[in-house]
């Protein structure tokens, strides 16, 4: 069982590294890539980062080829945006769960007869795309309201700072003019 400390530290790398291959990564192999989960280890010395690649293998491997490349520049990113003691070191893993799905739904179809209704579960290259794509834009989707959540805080911490800055000035003025406080 994972820690919540854990499963935190993992959202977030999730974001980080999501964000950093999507806008800041110019590595030519490394496109149509969605980072599906994070798994992080107790230590937080290590994180294994699993990707999922739209397109045949060849581009598979040169994507986490690049990822692999570009792990060093990640991780910087991660150290920037998450203060741990320890900034855990990138392993980039495919992850085959929609491949797996696909050849299950490929071996349903071989076995049950051909009259019998498709299963539910079922999935086309079609619907593995779509797949896909609907993570990809979840990520931005994501990434965009984290980014508006942190604006939004800054601009509550610097209204909160105003306001105990104009109650400190208020409280030097009363106290130089020499006015006392009324009794509570």
């Amino acid at each position: 069982m994972t820690s919540r400390r854990l499963q935190k530290a993992a959202q977030a790398i999730r974001q980080v590294v999501s964000m950093a291959i999507l806008t800041e990564i110019k590595d030519p192999r490394v496109r149509h890539v969605t980072v599906t989960q994070v798994e992080v280890s107790p230590d937080m010395r290590q994180a294994k980062v699993f990707v999922s690649v739209m397109g045949d293998e060849t581009q598979q491997r040169l994507s986490l080829h690049g990822l692999r490349s570009s792990a060093g520049y990640l991780q910087s990113k991660i150290s920037e945006r998450i203060d741990t003691r320890y900034t855990p070191r990138l392993e980039f893993v495919l992850d085959e769960g929609v491949k797996k799905s696909i050849a299950v739904a490929e071996i349903l179809r071989r076995v049950l007869p051909p009259d019998a209704p498709p299963a539910a579960d079922e999935a086309t290259a079609d619907e593995e795309a779509e797949y896909e794509e609907a993570e990809y834009e979840e990520a931005e989707y994501e990434e965009a309201e984290y980014e508006e959540a942190e604006y939004e805080e800054t601009e509550q911490e610097e209204a909160t700072d105003e306001l105990s800055t104009d109650a400190e000035e208020s409280a030097r003025g009363h106290a130089a003019d020499g006015a006392e406080r009324p009794p509570d």
